[in-house]
């Protein structure tokens, strides 16, 4: 990380987040997202990337001009630097435990492919529309049998429901921590995850929305399989995912499927054995030549977080989600989910025709997205209390016209 941005960062070490800390200490390292006067509140969407990022990724591309052929020592320390910040992130045994990938949807059809089917599925109706559609293409031909889940009526999941399936059998269980419609953590999933092994089932969830939100220890949480990525709350973009195997789950010889030159025991070697020796564990997983540009991209971000701590940015986040809370009450907003222990970054509201909101909230100069029929608010630390107040008045004023 940037020694200027560690050692803002230094200075408000263990002291809880505030908007004076965020404008003095924080701020000036997002100067190039944080010009006029709009207010963003899809953070939940595109993370803000910190100005540090453009010279990471101008970093790689020198390298290129540089050295060319030769860039690949540095890109690949990256890689493996990359590795391990995801795996501190998600409280991971080791890097060899994170696999690089450029969507979750890439790391879901690695574990449905490297698994022996036709697969037995269980998930819900709440995740998000690439691991849906993907679950249902692979239904579609024959590669998997689909049983879904469906909402209460408050529109929350209970891992009951998902247990109860797994014990009347099933090979896999696909499940987010944190649902993206309405931001509801799934509670549990520790005790899923022993249910799933205990019927011979496997468990893999979708922490796209949790971590950076909320604390992740997937080792806790006893999962076989993680995916998630940088897009949202790591700030870093699209393109830098990845999935996690437990190291379990590689002791039992999952193999991959979804492979290539790099997962080659020696790849610049070019032997060609007529079976393919892959390296050890994750390794195994890598596939063929990679976009690197995306490691450096996420860098910024991903450095930013470990180094701020997820819990200081979850209590700021719960801070300033309550005030919104109580704005959007004042402003004769109703029907909302969120600002609690129980939901991730954002507050969701319940709207007819949510998703035609976003469009007369941007003529107000406010970003934000719908889902369904959800309206979706996320503030990040750098959102100022008169973002918060400004947006709730005006959503107020959409919801009473």
């Amino acid at each position: 990380m940037n020694a200027r941005i560690r050692e803002a960062l230094a200075a408000i070490e263990g002291r809880p987040l505030c908007e004076d800390l965020v404008r003095e200490h924080i701020a000036p390292f997002f100067s190039r997202v944080l010009t006029g006067n709009g207010s963003y509140l899809a953070n939940h969407s595109l993370g803000r990337p910190l100005d540090g990022m453009a010279d990471d990724v101008a970093e790689a591309t020198a390298l290129w001009y540089r050295k060319l052929g030769d860039a690949w020592d540095e890109w690949l320390e990256e890689r493996e630097a990359f590795r391990t910040r995801v795996a501190r992130l998600i409280g991971a045994a080791g890097p060899d435990c994170v696999v690089p990938k450029t969507s979750a949807g890439q790391g879901l059809r690695a574990v449905l492919n490297a698994l022996p089917g036709p697969l037995r599925v269980v998930s819900t109706r709440g995740e998000f529309d690439s691991i849906d559609l993907i679950l249902k293409q692979y239904a579609a031909l024959g590669r998997v049998t689909l049983q879904w889940v469906e909402p209460d009526r408050q529109g929350d999941f209970s891992v009951d429901q998902l247990i109860d399936r797994v014990k009347g059998g099933t090979d896999l269980v696909v499940v987010s921590q944190v649902m993206f419609m309405t931001g509801q953590i799934m509670a549990g999933l520790d005790r899923l995850a022993k249910v799933c092994h205990e019927y011979g089932a496997r468990l893999l969830v979708d922490s796209y929305h949790a971590v950076g939100v909320i604390p992740v220890d997937v080792v806790q949480m006893g999962a076989d399989f993680v995916i998630g990525g940088s897009y949202k709350y790591l700030r870093g973009g699209p393109g830098a995912c990845y999935l996690y195997i437990a190291p379990e789950a590689l002791e039992r010889g999952l193999r991959p499927l979804d492979t290539g030159w790099f997962a080659n025991a020696e790849p610049f070697e070019y032997r060609r054995a007529e079976v393919p020796v892959l390296k050890p564990r994750g390794d195994a997983f890598l596939e063929s030549t990679p976009p690197v540009l995306t490691w450096y991209q996420a860098r910024s971000g991903m450095e930013f977080t470990l180094e701020i701590a997820v819990d200081r940015l979850r209590a700021y986040s719960l801070k300033q989600l309550r005030s919104l809370r109580g704005y959007l009450e004042d402003a004769g907003v109703r029907r909302m989910i969120g600002g609690d222990e129980g939901h991730g970054a954002f507050i969701a509201i319940q709207l007819e025709d949510a998703m035609r909101f976003p469009a007369l909230l941007e003529r107000e100069r406010i970003v934000c997205d719908a889902r369904g029929e959800w309206l979706r608010l996320c503030p990040d630390c750098l959102t100022r209390d008169e973002e918060l107040r400004f947006a709730a008045a005006a959503l107020g004023r959409l919801v009473r016209a």
